[in-house]
Order: structure tokens, then C-alpha cells, then sequence
């Protein structure tokens, strides 16, 4: 197998529903990724931040190993030994009451919806299907029909409809339109269905007190806030959360207040990108609103995809990677900040969360610089058309960033000298 064949064989048989950068990769250690010629690649995607912990981090190869020897999958029609033991850590780690899991991150967006209006009904007391959710534009939430419905993109709307409706989307980092949607419609919005920052949009950053205003606003007219962190959470932002609950960063939250969440929604690095899981934490109050026969998922809370989530937890903790890209985040941008202006418009982020905006009128765009990039041994992806996002496994070291931003900046510089 080579890789000309390997991409051959995928557009013949497989659907067209991704646009992949050329590159076949088949192996994958810590910060680095190989492809089927062997070729090394320093790796600044980390699957969308689902690959926190480094490819094949090897503790938790080995709580998959071990586990998957030992039992797989139950489905809950029977308790297993490892659920009950994850949720309690998983529960203690982000500071909440109750834990639902699930596999994908789509799957715990319909998840906390679904939550989200139970608890309508049953505890805010709006009339059935009045519940109303406020969401955000250029939201990316997953790509489920009700999702999409929440979606104001193009590309994920068109020719899919009809959608679902009780969604109602706003502008993002807009205090006053969320304060007037809750002032004219609050007895009927049940939750406020936010992104902490907004990374498929092109790591859109807020201001620094909105998710805590918003949380004030949810308050007041009896919302629940619902924080999407599937790639937000799990350190990436330089805290453990975006939202920083019980991150433990009290010099960094001075500037970011801190806001705990009525509903969390993880995914992606909460298994380091070793098996699906994913999450809905929640209040007692919130989350026994779903009662048995109510929600459900056969692979849900697994016993394998349990005891990976745990280990890659662990990893997180063990090995402080929150601080780490805490520490590389605020270093790279003032590197990213010496690339050719006249290449480069914004640069922008938090953590080892960061995008570069390029100027949409040169004769090259993003995707041919991201596939410059990796002709030079870099892997990132362009989103927006204009925006190259950067978001490294967070156990990387200075020594490897400093390298990275090295071909970075020559891959830049290489660019510039075209126009």
C-alpha cells in the first residue's frame, strides 16, 4: 500500500463527505504522525483537539489493552464494573453532581438538548413543545439534523431541511441581543447552547466577561447554560475547562471569570482520541429529569470506552498538560504575531487553541499554504477559507514548538516572496 493508492481507493469507494489535505497517515507517536512512506510530520490539528494527550499516549493504550481482554460492552442493559467507578471520578474531576455518557460529541449536544427540555417541561413549567433553546451563529455543534437546524452554515444546511424547530440563534459575544431574546421570550426559553470559543468558526475568541454575563442572564430568567466544551474542554484553552470550572488556575482566571455551567457537554480528548466517548455532566436537579426508556445508547458508557476515558483524565492531571498549554499558548502567539503582515491579518486564541487569519486577497488562500505546510513537515487544517487553525497535542515541549514555529515561519516567509 502506498498512499497515491491508499487516497485512490478512498474516493472510489468511500462517500465524499470530507476534503482531506493529501496526506496518508499510518502511524502516530506522542506530537508526531508518519505516513506510508514513512515520512515524519509534526502534527498541529490533534484530530480537532481530540488528541490532547498525544497519539497513542501509553498509558492509555494500555487501560485499552488491559480492558479490552478483559470485557468490551454490556449495553446498559446490566451494570458493568468500570461505569460506575468512571462517573464518580469523572463527577469529582469537573465538579459536578451526575454524568450521562455517550460516544460522539454530536450524540452529547442531542443528549443535553434533549436534557435541556425535559427540564423544561418538567421543573421551568413551560407548555409542551413551547421549550425555545438560543443558540449562536456560526455555531458548530455536530451535524445531526437537529444541529444543523441550530446551524446557520451553508454547507451544513443546505438540501437537509426540513429541521427541527424551538431553536433560536442569536449573534455570538452579543450580550445585548441574548439579554433582549430572554427579556421578550425568557418564560419559553428553556437553555442557552453556547461554545466557550468557537473553533470550527475560526477560534472565534469572546470578550473576556461575556460567558460570565450570559451565565448572570441565564440566571435571572430561570435558563440553563449549557457550555459545548467537546473541543474547548480537557486543557486545550490553557484551563481545564474554557469555562474554568474547578480548573484551579486562580492567576489566569483574573482576567476570565470563571462560570460553572448548569449542563457541560465533552468529548473528543476526554478519551484522548483512543476510543469514542463522550459526556453530559449536570446538577441532580437537571439531569433526573431523564427517567429509564427515556435516552439511551447501546455503546453508552461502556466498559472500554470507561476505563480509556479515566486514564486519559489521568494524563491530563498526571502530567499537568492544562498548564503546559497554558505556558506554550501565550509563547506561540507572540511568535505567530512576527509572521509577514502582509500575509497575515489577525492572530488569535487561547492555549494551544490558535488560528491565523489570512488576507482573503492574495494569490494563494489558506489550503495552499496548510498543504505548504505539510510539504514542509507541518500537518494543520485550513476552516473558513482563510483561517489555518493551530492546535498541537498539549504534551508538547518549548523545544518542539520552538521547531514547529520555525517551519511555520519559513513556510511564511516562502509565501511572501510570491506576491
Amino acid at each position: 500500500m502506498n498512499s497515491k493508492t491508499a487516497i485512490s481507493l478512498e474516493d472510489t469507494y468511500g462517500a465524499h463527505n470530507y476534503h482531506p489535505l493529501p496526506v496518508v497517515l499510518d502511524r502516530g507517536q506522542g506530537v508526531f504522525v508518519w505516513d506510508l512512506e514513512g515520512k515524519k510530520y509534526f502534527d498541529f490539528l490533534s484530530a480537532y483537539s481530540a488528541v490532547n494527550q498525544g497519539h497513542c499516549h501509553p498509558k492509555i493504550i494500555e487501560a485499552l489493552k488491559s480492558q479490552a481482554e478483559k470485557l468490551t460492552l454490556t449495553s446498559r442493559a446490566f451494570y458493568n464494573s468500570k461505569l460506575g467507578v468512571f462517573e464518580q471520578f469523572a463527577t469529582s474531576y469537573f465538579g459536578f453532581d451526575m454524568l450521562l455518557p455517550m460516544n460522539t460529541g454530536a450524540e452529547a449536544v442531542e443528549t443535553a438538548i434533549k436534557l435541556c427540555r425535559k427540564w423544561a417541561y418538567q421543573v421551568k413549567k413551560i407548555p409542551e413543545n413551547k421549550a425555545v433553546i438560543v443558540v449562536c451563529e456560526n455555531n458548530f455543534h455536530g451535524r445531526t439534523i437537529t444541529i444543523v437546524s441550530a446551524s446557520n452554515d451553508p454547507d451544513a444546511r443546505n438540501e437537509f431541511g426540513p429541521f427541527t424547530p424551538g431553536l433560536l440563534s442569536i449573534p455570538y459575544n452579543d450580550l445585548p441581543a441574548l439579554e433582549k431574546v430572554l427579556e421578550r421570550q425568557g418564560e419559553y426559553v428553556a437553555g442557552f447552547l453556547v461554545e466557550p470559543i468557537q473553533g470550527e468558526a475560526g477560534v472565534n475568541v469572546p470578550d473576556h466577561d461575556y460567558l460570565s454575563k450570559a451565565k448572570t442572564l441565564c440566571e435571572k430568567h430561570n435558563v440553563l447554560f449549557i457550555a459545548d466544551e467537546v473541543q474547548t474542554g480537557i486543557g486545550r484553552t490553557g484551563k481545564l475547562l474554557a469555562t474554568c470550572g474547578n480548573c484551579n488556575c486562580t492567576d489566569f482566571c483574573e482576567q476570565t471569570p470563571e462560570v460553572k455551567p448548569d449542563v457541560l457537554i465533552l468529548g473528543k480528548a476526554i478519551s484522548g482520541g483512543v476510543f469514542p466517548v463522550s459526556a453530559v455532566l449536570a446538577s441532580k436537579e437537571v439531569m433526573q429529569c431523564i427517567k429509564p426508556g427515556e435516552h439511551g445508547s447501546t455503546f453508552g458508557g461502556n466498559p472500554l470506552g470507561c476505563a480509556v476515558a479515566q486514564a486519559a483524565l489521568e494524563v491530563i492531571r498526571d502530567e499537568k498538560l492544562t498548564q503546559n498549554a497554558r505556558e506554550l499558548g501565550k509563547f506561540l502567539r507572540t511568535e505567530l504575531e512576527k509572521l509577514p503582515k502582509n500575509i497575515v491579518q489577525i492572530i488569535r486564541g487561547k492555549g494551544l487553541l490558535n488560528a491565523i487569519v489570512i488576507d482573503e486577497n492574495l494569490p494563494f488562500s489558506a489550503w495552499d499554504i496548510c498543504v505548504h505546510l505539510k510539504n514542509n513537515g507541518l500537518l494543520a487544517k485550513p476552516t473558513h477559507g482563510n483561517i489555518i487553525r493551530l492546535a498541537p497535542p498539549l504534551v508538547i515541549s518549548k523545544e518542539e514548538l520552538e521547531n514547529r514555529i520555525a517551519i511555520i515561519k519559513h513556510t511564511f516567509d516562502e509565501c511572501a516572496q510570491k506576491i
